[in-house]
């Protein structure tokens, strides 16, 4: 790819990064030493874009490509060669998606060198992947691998998206994928997400889950330190009560209680808050819990397009586990390491 001619030299030196970019030969070898379910690189192995490449890639960041925006910025679709990485036609390029930084100041330098920080140096298959930055006077721009699917959000929650419903079969697989990455970055990473959430939850052409916008995560407690004191970040309706209420008591089970919102939103079909019902069903894990605590009142919180015995055997279940993952006592959450070891049995039953 191109040199770029960049005037950002300091905030480049915050991110241990050369300027020269990298050569295919030299990303083959880094990629090499990463185990193919999952690692940690010594040093981010990103490419450096130039603004003008992504300018092109996305077709001057064209509104007809824009995929979505959220808190960070908004997020169009590009086009780049896939070895010289330079713009290309969607009719010979590989997709990709391209997130600009809104100008907000401070709090949106730290999140954008946070995707860095922990993607160029996390390598997992239920992670996207980061392949590049562009920083240029006062532009920040980050380059994923496009995830043609969309989010979990998309499938789950938007009545006015154009995708179908996801079969009972799919909602384990991607449950399973993005349990998996949680627990690839509490046991291998030593890293607390703290956003999880359905919007955050990406999925590739085959469903595979890939956990994305690690804006708010934060590397777990040291020294024998049993939780971490941080400032509240992430999402209403996902917050563990020990994080959200008790002054940023932070652990990787904060983490657990969110998954278990998000698996309670795939059984239900019903977003974390909903403002448009009754005040009293608003908050899908109070109206849940009041259900999934009497046997014959579980299947009301079913979603009704799971159909088959199989499948509603496998949903009680699933909602069980999510039950386990909303205790109000955090030790007694199960680790995503046997949350995992539950969804396997339980996709592998589907």
């Amino acid at each position: 790819m191109g040199v770029c001619c960049s005037s950002g030299s300091k905030s480049e030196s915050s991110l241990h990064h050369d300027g020269k970019g990298m050569n295919k030969a030299s990303r083959k070898i880094s990629s090499a030493t990463v185990h193919s379910e999952g690692g940690i690189l010594k040093s981010p192995n990103l490419e450096k874009f130039c603004f003008s490449e992504l300018k092109a890639a996305t077709v001057n960041f064209s509104l007809g490509n824009l995929l979505g925006q959220g808190g960070f910025g908004l997020v169009f679709q590009g086009w780049i060669d896939k070895y010289s990485l330079t713009a290309s036609s969607p009719e010979m390029g590989m997709a990709i998606a391209v997130k600009m930084l809104r100008k907000k100041g401070s709090q949106g330098q730290q999140e954008w060198l946070k995707e860095i920080k922990y993607l160029g140096q996390l390598h997992h298959p239920n992670l996207v992947n980061l392949i590049g930055y562009c920083i240029e006077d006062d532009k920040r721009l980050l380059v994923y691998e496009f995830m043609p699917n969309g989010s979990l959000e998309n499938h789950i929650i938007k009545t006015d998206s154009f995708f179908q419903p996801l079969s009972w079969n799919l909602r384990m697989k991607i449950a399973l994928g993005a349990a998996k990455g949680l627990a690839f970055l509490h046991d291998d990473a030593q890293v607390i997400y703290r956003d999880f959430k359905t919007s955050n939850v990406l999925l590739d052409t085959d469903y595979n889950a890939k956990l994305s916008d690690f804006g708010f995560a934060k590397d777990g407690p040291t020294d024998d330190r049993s939780h971490l004191t941080a400032s509240i970040l992430g999402t209403h309706g996902y917050l563990a009560p020990e994080y959200a209420n008790k002054g940023g008591r932070l652990t990787t089970k904060v983490d657990v209680y969110s998954f278990g919102v998000v698996l309670l939103e795939m059984i239900s079909g019903r977003s974390a808050i909903d403002d448009n019902r009754l005040s009293e069903d608003q908050n899908l894990v109070e109206w849940a819990k009041l259900h999934l605590s009497r046997k014959g009142k579980i299947f009301l919180v079913l979603d009704d397009t799971i159909e088959g015995e199989n499948a509603l055997r496998g949903a009680l279940k699933a909602a069980e586990l999510a039950g386990q993952c909303l205790s109000t006592e955090p030790r007694l959450r199960p680790t995503m390491k046997e949350v995992v070891e539950a969804l396997e049995q339980l996709y592998n039953s589907s």
